[in-house]
């Protein structure tokens, strides 16, 4: 089985291309938001950590906000907590689709980097979107916040570095028809 990690900035597009590879694709930002919405230990985690912020279970994103604006750093530490259970359930994704023998499978990992989840053999994807496609895209998100944006960047590597560790490099225009074409070229290899 193949891994492919896409990789970019925050709303180039990430997801969208994800999808349109027809296999099975594994979306953290999904994955934190079913852990706050279903695991028990995660929150229970969290209040310890953050006992006037985080206080009532499912957990809501509203208060993930705030505990992000209440202090910056907050984003580290929450991570530090969040990380090991999307990496679990990571782990249940690929063994499940190991045993299915999937030729791929997508990885929709927002941090494929800075966790260190890169594996020898992963085909990584960088998507280069145009500045003004990604802030489009990010307003029409709902609750999109600026100040998270920017916590949320600072915490990340790089885009010239992942850039440089991509085997491609692809322009995002956003049309299924260019998006289609990248994917056969690259399950070529």
């Amino acid at each position: 089985m193949r891994k492919i990690g896409i990789l970019g900035d925050i709303g180039s597009g990430k997801s969208f291309f994800a999808k349109q590879f027809g296999c099975p694709v594994f979306n953290a930002d999904k994955e934190v938001i079913n852990i706050y919405k279903k695991d028990y230990n995660c929150f229970k985690k969290l209040r310890q950590k953050f006992p006037g912020l985080i206080k009532n279970f499912p957990i809501k994103k509203t208060d993930i906000i705030k505990v992000i604006l209440y202090k910056s750093t907050n984003i580290i530490e929450l991570g530090k907590i969040v990380h090991p259970f999307v990496n679990k359930e990571l782990k249940v994704f690929i063994k499940k689709n190991t045993k299915k023998r999937v030729k791929y499978v997508v990885l929709d990992i927002p941090l494929l980097m800075e966790n260190n989840l890169i594996s020898k053999n992963m085909i990584l994807i960088f998507l280069n979107t145009k500045k003004k496609d990604v802030i489009k895209n990010l307003k029409l998100r709902p609750n999109f916040n600026q100040k998270i944006y920017n916590i949320v960047k600072k915490n990340q590597l790089p885009l010239s570095l992942k850039k440089k560790k991509c085997r491609f490099n692809l322009i995002n225009d956003f049309k299924k028809g260019t998006i289609k074409k990248y994917i056969k070229m690259i399950k070529k290899e």
